[in-house]
């Protein structure tokens, strides 16, 4: 059981360095962090439902993940095969519109959301 635990804390330590990496070297992901963070201060401005929240940080939490997968596809990409290969910018195409989607749907809740509010 203690080596469970163990095991878990480091895996918990490489997770939050992963999230710092993520947060301090990629300018899409401190640009998309940014964006959250005054979408959480209208959310408090506004005073937004449970379910608003719970939508919103959802929204908010597909957008980071995905980009960070995009992110380790990118990078895995570039040491395979450091030069231009057109496979390989095929695939990290196919990456950067999966978080396309993430976006657009994320982008389609925050108005669903907030609209209201201005309107």
């Amino acid at each position: 059981m203690k080596d469970f635990i163990v095991g878990r804390l480091k895996s918990l330590k490489f997770a939050i360095k992963g999230c710092y990496l993520l947060i301090t070297t990629e300018h899409s992901v401190m640009l998309q962090t940014s964006l959250f963070s005054m979408i959480v201060i209208l959310g408090f401005y506004f005073d937004i439902s449970k379910q608003d929240w719970i939508n919103q940080t959802l929204a908010m939490a597909l957008v980071l993940g995905i980009e960070g997968l995009n992110t380790a596809v990118e990078k895995l990409a570039d040491f395979v095969h450091p030069d231009h290969h057109e496979r390989i910018g095929f695939i990290k195409d196919i990456a950067a519109g999966a978080v396309t989607f993430a976006a657009l749907a994320c982008m389609t809740i925050i108005s669903l959301i907030y609209l209201p509010y201005f309107l």
